[in-house]
């Protein structure tokens, strides 16, 4: 009876410590889920700050920024009616610390259209015709610019997306439902990603609720990937002349890398097979955020074959090829910007690259000697020096 006794009060006693051990453990594994949560809020605040960061790079165009120094430096030199001149915008700078540039086009029908750019206390609004735009990606289609600098090398040397942004930036000009589609997925890649976290540490979460993020997502990304594979398609037929005739030599080729390019359901099925890996990863592993292009001269990758030169040449005939895929969709020609393009190239390759552009073309080029152009180049353009912030033209 006393063995029987002792062994009850020790199953008791055990009990006890098992019960209040179960209870320690549930509230470690509470403590520890708040932990994660925690982290994966203040991880998905670090990068909504960092999205924030590139959708804004994306749709400040950079050919804007340089408009708009050379306006404030060119009306802090007193030189507000030479910048006029220069780039055919008017500014005014009052004290309330108030940018207003309004830039006039024609365009191929002789029809005009006033672009107005207002920064004021941190604010930026713009205007078409007089009329507020309450849209940036409404703003920005309607003004096609094609830049070129030395900065671009970096486009083909460096990673992915890079080489994604700038089919973004090229086809937010393009298309106004592209940045709409785009700016749509990133926000529901944030939402997809922030639940598989979730979902990883707490399996009781709804998988439907995921399957629908999933669809909507690949419907977003559907559309994009039409877009930049229609992009591309037609910037295909014209590269590889366009380089040839630049630079005499080569054979240059664009191609599209995308998760994408197949249907509706085998795109559902290929997310549900990679649902395991995306759990333990926390992040969604394939879709059009993973896009890439490939530039390949002479059946080599520029990116790991080819020089600087090659890499430069084969972005300027990126960059030419754009130029009658823009009129085809925009019914007008884009604005054409070359930054320093005496840089690494010699006087017969700069002159090809002139002899392709028609004269409809409206084309900005920044040099420091003009030895580079043929004097029938010169004689047909309106030069403009600036030395020690003095702006004059200069057609001697």
């Amino acid at each position: 009876e006393v063995k029987l006794a002792i062994k009850e009060e020790v199953g008791k006693a055990l009990a006890e410590v098992k019960k209040s051990y179960e209870m320690n453990r549930e509230k470690e594994r509470e403590r520890e889920k708040e932990q994660v949560i925690e982290k994966t809020k203040i991880v998905q605040k670090e990068k909504e700050e960092e999205v924030k960061k590139q959708v804004k790079q994306v749709l400040k165009d950079e050919v804007k920024n340089i408009i708009i120094q050379g306006i404030k430096e060119g009306v802090k030199q007193g030189l507000s009616e030479e910048v006029e001149k220069v780039i055919g915008a008017k500014t005014v700078i009052n004290s309330e610390k108030k940018i207003e540039t309004k830039i006039e086009e024609n365009n191929i029908n002789n029809e005009k259209s006033n672009y107005q750019l207002i920064l004021q206390n941190h604010e930026k609004k713009v205007k078409i015709n007089e009329v507020k735009i309450n849209k940036i990606s409404d703003y920005v289609s309607n003004m096609f610019m094609i830049l070129f600098n030395p900065d671009d090398l970096r486009i083909i040397k460096d990673s992915p997306a890079l080489r994604r942004k700038l089919l973004n930036i090229e086809l937010s000009q393009l298309d106004r439902n592209y940045i709409l589609y785009l700016n749509g997925y990133n926000k529901l890649l944030k939402q997809r990603n922030i639940y598989l976290k979730e979902m990883y540490i707490n399996g009781t979460l709804s998988k439907n609720y995921l399957n629908i993020m999933t669809e909507k997502l690949i419907d977003y990304g559907i559309k994009i990937y039409e877009i930049r594979n229609n992009f591309i398609n037609k910037i295909k037929k014209s590269i590889g002349d366009t380089y040839l005739k630049i630079f005499e030599y080569g054979n240059l080729e664009i191609n599209y890398i995308s998760d994408f390019g197949m249907s509706r359901d085998n795109l559902i099925k290929k997310y549900q097979s990679n649902l395991k890996k995306d759990l333990f990863l926390g992040k969604t592993s394939i879709g059009i955020h993973r896009d890439d292009l490939n530039f390949e001269l002479d059946g080599y990758s520029l990116k790991d074959c080819g020089s600087e030169g090659q890499q430069k040449n084969a972005l300027i005939a990126f960059k030419l090829s754009e130029i009658e895929v823009v009129k085809s969709v925009k019914n007008y020609y884009p604005i054409l910007i070359f930054d320093d393009l005496s840089s690494e190239l010699d006087k017969k390759k700069i002159n090809n690259i002139l002899k392709l552009l028609d004269n409809k073309v409206q084309t900005f080029i920044t040099t420091t000697s003009v030895d580079y152009f043929n004097d029938a180049i010169i004689n047909n353009a309106k030069l403009i020096k600036i030395s020690n912030s003095q702006v004059e033209e200069n057609n001697e």
